[in-house]
């Protein structure tokens, strides 16, 4: 995201720099004091000053010394930039804004607090803009937005990308040569045998079969020149589109969690099958035409050329208008077929929820609600597909009858020619006939900037993931490390967006072996802490030390492996339960599996099950109890014995008898590792070494069970809530009772 916009003139000459001052931040406050869009209000942050400048007008400036609270304050489709002076105490706004600049003015606020502090750290956004900068279109799925990209930097992409095909090319050239040379002989076999055979007392039935042998063996030989053509692109193709789908399945698995979440399944579904898809149908169905087109064509104009230049001038007249129509409606081809493929990533986004969510879909009985809700997504699909196939419709049939009146030309100017003695007929003919190769092909072509744009519209798709850096990657000479398990937060700050920080200034040293039990409400930061720990997220400021070192120093692979994760929702995927729990430690033996499941108390009811470890869980694992899966992911975190453990809510919602089972299982797990637990049940966690309360995003309390109860602040009085509530239940039952 930019966050140092270019200052308009108006603005600059309103913006009076002190010697040396330098402009570090600069964004547009696209809304003014009257609450009505503007495109000349620009914030202004310098080493030393915060300005709003309006037109040729400032209309606040701050010395960054004197700022005492500075903050972007997210609204309703707006937002606003407040802060506080040492000469105003009172909060007060300095600008407004819509919301496709609420994080840009947030990154920019917290780049003036850091140069109140003196610190030069330039800060650098790592999200992007939701609009075009340029056109302020909306970017629908693409980074780049479709009308002011690069489009010869993906076709370049495109081309390197076929460079690894250059055999197959090159056998796909010499057969489209071959095709164009053979289409070239026809015509003039054919005025040959009109010319010679046709005219009384010439030919006889000799010279015909001759003729008809000929035209035969030609025949056969352009059919299997297609087909090889077309077989070789098809190979080509579909190796091409197979190579693109696992190249982009490996790079989604490379992004980091943040870029996943900020895209709907679907829509990444069809980048990896619907999008390399369009590659190979491109490939297949226009790549070898269009270059065996280009040749037809120009070997057809030479041709012509030596038998009448002038006719040849006069049968390709029509042909720069009708290319010219072509080229106008490209825009508009491009951004229809952009609409089109984001609708459908719509209606798959869609699809996928409702069949994922089916369970709970049944269970409210909404089954005909959601198929108003899908009907409602394939509608709106259908009548965009339904708009741009009707203004196709339209546009070829406008080229075609322009391109058809150059033959219609050529006949006419060329039968005056046969009249007057210029030509014979046979003459006459092959040169209609040459006017129809060089217009069939024209015809073809007007289909070309359809494909071309759906290629082009699924390149930019793909290469908008391929071209992203993954945020969490391993830095140059990363570490190596085995874990002891000592963990250290220091004045640590996240926020999954840049204006609202979920955990604030967070500091924490847990010791190798030690249990932290996290309390506190819901949306605190409790499972963001754990998420940091995971390394599914790198802190904004501050830093997350493992054994004295910074987390983002390490190696991922061999960190991930060295953790064990436990939720309360854990995913087992559709396979047996064998692969599930080898999933943690792919080269597991058969006794190392057997041991981690007997472990986790999961050994007795797998050998139940039909097939035993070999059982087919199903997707989800939906053929399984709660308490069951849960057993099974304590298993699987057992099998990669863990130096730090993640236990998120591991025992919630189960019956007695699981609990006892589980909470025997996570004994054993815990036993030699540093664990950090989230149990809203706070009873589960009154034997870790520490609980630490976080509320209002920081932490609020820390300490042992006994000293929080003594200390009566927030974790006491969470425990008293539910003792409460538990006291209450058998009061309601008894009630029910004597009812």
């Amino acid at each position: 995201m930019n966050l140092n916009f270019e200052l308009p003139a108006a603005q600059r000459s309103a913006f009076k720099p002190a010697d040396g001052e330098e402009i570090r931040y600069c964004s547009p406050c696209d809304i003014g004091t009257d609450g009505k869009l503007t495109h000349d209000r620009y914030l202004v942050v310098t080493d030393t000053r915060l300005l709003v400048i309006s037109g040729t007008t400032v209309e606040t400036e701050l010395q960054l010394s004197d700022i005492t609270y500075l903050k972007c304050d997210p609204l309703v489709n707006n937002g606003l930039l407040v802060a506080k002076t040492v000469q105003n105490p009172e909060e007060h706004i300095l600008a407004r804004f819509t919301m496709k600049h609420v994080s840009r003015v947030a990154f920019v606020a917290k780049g003036a607090l850091l140069l109140r502090d003196g610190i030069k750290k330039q800060v650098i956004s790592r999200e992007y803009d939701k609009t075009c900068p340029i056109c302020g279109r909306a970017l629908r799925g693409t980074r780049e937005c479709p009308k002011c990209s690069h489009k010869p930097s993906v076709l370049w992409k495109f081309f390197k990308l076929c460079g690894a095909y250059k055999l197959w090319l090159f056998i796909i050239a010499l057969l489209m040569v071959g095709v164009a040379a053979v289409q070239l002989l026809v015509p003039k076999i054919q005025q040959v045998f009109i010319d010679d055979y046709l005219k009384p007392g010439r030919g006889g039935w000799a010279e015909i079969g001759v003729y008809a042998v000929i035209m035969i063996g030609v025949t056969a030989v352009t059919i299997l020149l297609h087909v090889l053509r077309y077989w070789m692109c098809i190979s080509m193709g579909t190796k091409m589109s197979m190579d693109l789908r696992a190249m982009l399945y490996k790079k989604i698995q490379m992004l980091s969690l943040s870029f996943i979440q900020d895209r709907r399944p679907g829509e990444l579904m069809n980048r990896i099958v619907d999008d390399t898809r369009q590659v190979r149908r491109f490939m297949e169905e226009a790549f070898a035409g269009m270059f065996s087109c280009l040749i037809s064509m120009v070997s057809v104009v030479i041709v012509m050329m030596t038998m009448d230049w002038k006719l040849t001038l006069m049968s390709v007249i029509f042909v720069p208008i009708a290319l010219g129509i072509s080229v106008s409606f490209w825009r508009n081809i491009h951004r229809r077929f952009h609409m089109q493929w984001h609708r459908f990533d719509k209606t798959n986004s869609g699809l996928q929820d409702i069949l994922s969510g089916m369970r709970v879909v049944k269970s409210f009985g909404t089954e005909e609600q959601e198929t108003e809700n899908f009907k409602k997504l394939t509608g709106e699909f259908a009548k965009i597909q339904e708009r741009n196939e009707v203004f196709w419709a339209s546009l070829f049939p406008l080229i075609s009858f322009v391109m058809g009146l150059g033959v219609y030309v050529v006949t006419y100017f060329g039968g005056l020619g046969v009249l007057e003695d210029r030509f014979t007929v046979g003459q006459l003919q092959q040169f209609i006939n040459y006017t129809w190769m060089l217009y069939g092909p024209l015809g073809w072509m007007t289909f070309l900037p359809r494909m071309i744009t759906q290629l082009m519209t699924s390149l930019e798709r793909i290469y908008d993931v391929m071209d992203e850096e993954p945020l969490i990657r391993d830095r140059e000479n990363a570490k190596d490390i085995d874990l002891k398990g000592e963990v250290e937060f220091k004045d640590v700050t996240f926020g999954y967006r840049s204006y609202e920080p979920v955990l604030e200034k967070i500091n924490l040293k847990v010791k190798p072996g030690e249990m932290i039990g996290l309390v506190g409400a819901s949306g605190t930061g409790k499972s963001t802490l754990i998420n940091l720990i995971m390394r599914l997220y790198e802190v904004d400021d501050g830093h997350l030390l493992i054994d004295g070192t910074d987390i983002n120093d390490l190696q991922i692979e061999k960190y991930h492996s060295q953790i064990g994760v436990v939720l309360q929702e854990n995913f087992l995927f559709a396979g047996t339960i064998y692969n599930n729990l080898k999933f943690a430690k792919p080269d597991a033996t058969e006794e190392e599996i057997i041991m981690a499941a007997k472990m986790a108390n999961a050994h007795d009811f797998i050998v139940k099950t039909p097939d035993g470890y070999n059982t087919y869980v199903g997707e989800h694992g939906y053929s399984l109890s709660g308490g069951e899966r849960q057993r099974l992911a304590i298993a699987r975190a057992i099998l990669n014995k863990p130096r730090l453990l993640i236990l998120d809510e591991a025992t919630s919602a189960l019956d007695t008898e699981s609990e006892y089972l589980i909470q025997k299982a996570l004994e054993r797990l815990t036993a030699n590792c540093t664990t950090f637990a989230i149990a809203h049940r706070l009873s589960t966690l009154k034997d870790a070494d520490r609980l630490v309360v976080i509320d209002g995003h920081r932490i609020a309390e820390v300490g042992t069970h006994n000293e929080l109860m003594e200390q009566k602040g927030i974790y006491y009085k969470l425990v008293t809530a539910q003792l409460q509530m538990q006291a209450l239940k058998p009061e309601a039952a008894g009630e029910q009772a004597a009812g």
